[in-house]
């Protein structure tokens, strides 16, 4: 029998290079969302979050990844290119490649309550701005999924997601006042799905 062939310019082989930019977030005890973007069939840029590390909110795959795709090309207009990120872009990542002008952009794991490429909203596609990008979403979204749940399951425990010891510790404000609880994110409940 012949062995199946691996297309390297199909969806699901590049959002396998956004998972593993996403595996090294978790390392680095960032959320796990990986990004890469891709131009004529190859890689050009590959990004993780990098919020915690650089102490930068603006630290996003998608940002990270954005920037070093500018530099590759020599200009801020990425018209050719595609952006294949592990989990649906935020508005802020959102507003930045409607301003690149990116052709397509493939993501994993929807966001229902901040993804801003048609879960929540979608300003991707807005038809008042200047450009609209081309969305395909739920490339290889359990995948994806699952780093999430898993990296915030471990931080609701308590546990570092990349070393097993105490995660940090946030304030929550609860009907009593402020109490601690080990790694929730700050205002959810420790049940909320925040992947």
């Amino acid at each position: 029998m012949d062995d199946p062939i691996v297309d390297l310019h199909s969806d699901h082989y590049f959002m396998g290079e956004a998972l593993r930019q996403a595996a090294r977030a978790g390392e680095a005890e960032e959320v796990p969302v990986g990004a890469v973007v891709v131009r004529d069939g190859r890689v050009i840029a590959r990004a993780f979050n990098q919020v915690e590390l650089l102490k930068d909110a603006t630290a996003h795959a998608e940002m990270l990844a954005l920037t070093q795709a500018e530099e590759a090309v020599g200009d801020w207009r990425l018209t050719d290119c595609t952006l294949f990120v592990t989990k649906e872009p935020c508005p802020m990542c959102a507003g930045a490649i409607v301003h690149v002008r990116l052709a397509r952009v493939v993501f994993g794991a929807s966001d229902p309550k901040a993804g801003a490429a048609g879960s929540a909203l979608n300003l991707l596609q807005v038809p008042s701005l200047n450009h609209r990008c081309q969305i395909t979403g739920g490339v290889r979204e359990a995948e994806c999924r699952a780093l999430l749940q898993t990296f915030f399951a471990k931080q609701r425990s308590g546990e570092n997601p990349a070393n097993g010891s105490p995660g940090p510790r946030t304030r929550t404000l609860s009907q009593s006042g402020i109490r601690d609880r080990p790694g929730t994110e700050a205002g959810l409940p420790p049940d909320a799905d925040t992947g």
